[in-house]
């Protein structure tokens, strides 16, 4: 099958691109020491999740109970979920995946530790647990070395629970890879003060998690940290080309749309809007830009400017040359993560042909 067989909109992932990106970030994290535990909320495919195992590192993140039920359910039995799991319904059903998979979390309070431990305790299982720390993105995390040690004790004297270390995000860190090693060294003497004060007071600080895709190869610099967690590497979107995180050809991600209106004046109609894109906001680092929602690759002067729910609206007042009616586009879209989660599957493809097809298994998993 060719993608000229394919209905549009759909996904397209470049499979060349793609084996290259999993292999630079592993080859990289071996050079330096470091445990890669892939986010997939990315992808949300078992079937990436398992290429990025075979690059030797066994564990994955996941940010929902959800999509670790997925990833569980196609064999793989090491993951981490990086997001406060906090109620009944959820605390059972991870501690249900304990049958199937090491199960980890991170968590921010004693009301989640709580329910999670009494939830292990009922079921006769363990959960191991990073407690973590805000470090500037101001999302979750405690906010200071003196509560996240506190934390730390309480859990640690918590039956079901098994403290292993500590967990953050340095999301806020959103800049040039040129501009990082300031920031990202003052971060690793945080981590390092934090594990000498888990030392001292004799808890667990084997394992340190941080990492995003933006600073992923200058987590050298982070003294301290033992693992990173990046999520957006083996695809990429126009958020990461923008930011300095990768080139072009690293975009292995496209969404291929079908041109259906030339009729309004300068304006012309994909089969694209925001049930099939992300709305999010094109991020340049240190600079203003004009709100738009995707780059289309066949012709960069053409203006992916607004969307409806089943039209992607595009300003061709600059274009190269006209656009045709049944013309298909490439798109690369601001965010890669939500996009996915609007579709059914991924088109591997080499060139022109799909060599593979990929369901995307995780789609809608947001409890």
């Amino acid at each position: 099958m060719t993608i000229h067989e394919l209905d549009t909109p759909c996904l397209l992932v470049n499979l060349d691109a793609l084996h290259s990106n999993l292999k630079r970030m592993a080859d990289y994290c071996r050079k330096h020491g470091l445990n890669l535990r892939p986010h997939t909320k990315t992808h949300k495919s078992p079937d990436i999740a398992r290429l990025q195992i075979a690059q030797g590192f066994p564990g994955i993140t996941c940010a929902k109970v959800g999509e670790a039920e997925v990833m569980a359910e196609h064999g793989i039995t090491d993951i981490l979920i990086c997001f406060p799991v906090v109620g009944e319904i959820k605390t059972q059903r991870l501690c249900r995946l304990t049958r199937k998979a090491k199960i980890a979390v991170a968590l921010d309070s004693v009301e989640a530790a709580d329910g999670i431990a009494r939830e292990a305790i009922r079921q006769g299982v363990t959960i191991d647990v990073l407690v973590e720390i805000n470090v500037g993105m101001n999302r979750v995390g405690v906010e200071t070395p003196e509560l996240l040690v506190a934390l730390a004790e309480k859990v640690h004297r918590m039956k079901g629970l098994r403290l292993r270390g500590i967990a953050c995000y340095p999301g806020h860190l959103f800049s040039k890879p040129n501009e990082q090693e300031r920031p990202l060294r003052e971060l690793g003497d945080r981590l390092t003060d934090l594990r000498l004060r888990f030392r001292a007071k004799g808890l667990d600080d084997r394992w340190v998690s941080a990492g995003s895709t933006p600073t992923a190869y200058q987590s050298h610099f982070v003294r301290g940290i033992t693992e990173i967690r990046p999520g957006q590497y083996p695809l990429n979107d126009r958020n990461m080309l923008g930011v300095g995180a990768c080139t072009l050809n690293q975009c292995a991600f496209h969404v291929m749309t079908t041109v259906v209106s030339t009729a309004v004046r300068n304006h012309a109609m994909m089969d694209g809007g925001t049930k099939t894109f992300s709305s999010d906001r094109y991020i340049l680092a240190g600079a203003k830009t004009e709100s738009t929602y995707g780059l289309v690759r066949d012709d960069e002067n053409i203006v992916f400017c607004s969307m409806s729910e089943e039209h992607g609206h595009l300003d061709v007042s600059r274009a190269h040359r006209p656009l045709n009616i049944g013309q298909r586009l490439r798109v690369l879209p601001n965010h890669v993560c939500p996009t996915v989660n609007l579709h059914e599957k991924l088109y591997g493809i080499r060139g022109e042909t799909v060599e593979t097809v990929w369901e995307i298994k995780g789609r809608g998993k947001i409890q």
